[in-house]
């Protein structure tokens, strides 16, 4: 018995050293590199609105309103300190505050001049002296600029849930 035992040990054991078979590796698809960096959540397809339609979008809410929607629009000025928050340019000289749904993710500092796609809620907001302040130091404004605000304003207001920037 003792040498039938020994005798399915070394059968077992050469069995198991059989030559594995191994599968020629399937080469990746060589894709385009992508034309944009999403940050937050990806930004789902469907209507956009267009920065030529931005003035209207605003102009229909109130202080209070909010809407669900997703536009495209060139950035203005991001957070110096650690691009928690954008600014994107309307026509008429007018600008977008853009913040980051839950203060979940940032934007590159470097992307002012760039186009992007936002996703989240529009809305007017009454913004106060202090955080007016705050943010004029954030970007970097010099001191004299700082100074010279006064008094909260009604500004039209962004929060994304995410941001889709073109290279």
């Amino acid at each position: 018995m003792k040498y039938f035992n020994i005798f399915l040990v070394i059968l077992m054991l050469l069995s198991g050293c059989k030559e594995a078979k191994t599968e020629a590796p399937v080469p990746a698809e060589v894709s385009e590199e992508p034309s944009f960096v999403l940050a937050g959540a990806p930004v789902s397809e469907g209507e956009i609105y267009r920065q030529s339609e931005l003035n209207q979008l605003f102009a229909d809410l109130q202080p209070g309103d909010s809407l669900n929607t997703r536009f495209e629009a060139e950035v203005a000025e991001v957070c110096q300190s650690k691009g928690c928050w954008m600014r994107v340019n309307l026509p008429n000289d007018e600008t977008v505050m853009v913040r980051f749904k839950d203060y979940g993710f940032f934007v590159p500092k470097d992307i002012s001049g760039k186009k992007v796609i936002v996703e989240g809620k529009a809305f007017i907001s009454e913004v106060p002296e202090e955080e007016r302040r705050h943010l004029a130091e954030d970007s970097g404004a010099a001191d004299s600029v700082i100074a010279q605000i006064r008094g909260s304003e009604f500004q039209n207001g962004f929060e994304a849930t995410g941001v889709r920037i073109f290279k």
